[in-house]
């Protein structure tokens, strides 16, 4: 029987020229389900895409995990010797002691307000994230020298550059003999770097460890220590084997994750991402009332046949499952060619915008504004099937009420009066 209802779905499928406006109207159900599934695939990707890139450079720039002291204000004091017992934990990289505060950083040129992190040559060099994108000066004399590297956006504001001097103003009062004074000191640019991210090429200064806690009187003393892991999504783990350690050798300190660090950040961009999930699925929703429009103007026209198949021995649940195939392949056909197209628009992203900015001669998504030379996407498979699922679904959750009002068209009355 199955057989017999497709072939049936399948001719009130085909087009005739007295059911021409019925089959516009499925071609556009069609259509906008394509476009529905393609586009809301594609924007996914994209912000799964900007989500990593931005990710691979706020952590490239800091650490995975993070050791405090219980009272911030004392500081770490064993910092050495706890940051080369942490090393041997399994799962940690690198253990690298630091020292952040603010201060203000004048130049001949200009003014600005900065985050100072103090580190060690041996840390900085250690820092791929950095080095491989020093643009100007080197560090080889970051520890000698106790000179200091910034980003080249504060560099531009502050009309400074390599050879030239900084001087780092802090609110934290040094005691003299005419009293309270604040901490004022000169430093020598070495290097300055640009990392493609606005926070950390426009806010930081990179100071030497002693210098910085010398500068900023923190003694013998860090803030905290900065972990990296092999993988950032398990650092949960890693942080669960520190903190093992810790208590198995009475040592008090708290870890903190990137995770946790960075917790209001990542729940705005799940929002986002949520909310843009739901508005395009609107797309595919309105596409999906069409199907209902179109389905139901099929049955109305369809009234007499249905009327000679149920005289001729088609059951009720017969009638349902063709309309039921009618407009679940309708919806098929456009959930699979929503699919293609999302696949291939996001396989080929960054070669349709170069297409469309030499089209419209204007730059989309320009560097100095998102700090991407491409522009990224990446695909979520499992988002993807719940797209095509949840898709598919209202498309045959659209047929329903069309196929059940099919269904109980009595056959005597249809044939006596039409």
């Amino acid at each position: 029987m199955l057989r017999f209802e497709r072939f049936i779905a399948w001719r009130y499928l085909r087009s005739r020229r007295q059911e021409g406006f019925i089959s516009i109207i499925t071609l556009l159900s069609l259509l906008g389900i394509c476009l529905g599934v393609a586009t809301l695939i594609i924007v996914m990707s994209v912000m799964n895409g900007f989500r990593d890139e931005l990710f691979k450079k706020i952590l490239g720039f800091n650490g995975h995990l993070f050791v405090n002291s219980f009272q911030q204000a004392g500081g770490l004091k064993d910092y050495n010797l706890v940051s080369q017992k942490i090393k041997q934990v399994e799962g940690v990289i690198a253990a690298t002691p630091l020292i952040e505060d603010g201060a203000m950083i004048t130049s001949d040129h200009g003014i600005d307000f900065a985050r100072v992190r103090g580190l060690s040559i041996q840390d900085l060099s250690s820092r791929a994230f950095i080095t491989d994108h020093i643009i100007i000066g080197n560090i080889n004399q970051f520890q000698e020298r106790e000179g200091v590297v910034i980003g080249y956006k504060m560099a531009s504001r502050l009309g400074v550059s390599v050879g030239d001097f900084i001087t780092l103003i802090t609110p934290q009062n040094r005691e003299t003999i005419i009293g309270n004074v604040p901490r004022i000191k000169d430093y020598p640019i070495l290097a300055i770097f640009n990392v493609g991210m606005s926070q950390y090429d426009a806010n930081f200064v990179l100071l030497p460890l002693a210098a910085a806690q010398a500068y900023f009187n923190r003694g013998q003393s860090v803030d905290y220590i900065e972990i990296i892991t092999p993988n950032p999504n398990q650092a949960a783990t890693v942080q669960q084997n520190i903190l093992r350690y810790f208590r198995e050798n009475n040592i008090s300190y708290q870890v903190d994750s990137w995770q946790e660090r960075y917790r209001d950040f990542l729940d705005v961009l799940n929002v986002e991402k949520t909310v843009m999930f739901i508005i395009l699925m609107l797309i595919i929703l309105v596409a999906s009332f069409n199907i209902i429009s179109s389905q139901i103007m099929t049955v109305k026209d369809k009234r007499q046949e249905i009327g000679i198949l149920r005289t001729m021995g088609a059951t009720k649940k017969s009638i349902l499952k063709v309309f039921l195939i009618n407009g679940a392949s309708t919806g098929f056909f456009g959930v699979g060619a929503g699919f293609l197209l999302g696949i291939v628009v996001v396989k080929n992203i960054e070669a349709i915008r170069q297409f469309l900015q030499q089209v419209i001669g204007t730059e989309l998504f320009p560097n100095e504004f998102y700090f991407l030379s491409q522009l990224p996407a990446v695909m979520d498979w499992g988002q993807v099937l719940l797209i095509v699922g949840l898709a598919f679904s209202l498309t045959v959750l659209a047929s329903l009420y069309p196929a059940w009002r099919a269904a109980r068209l009595d056959p005597v009355k249809v044939l006596r009066y039409e």
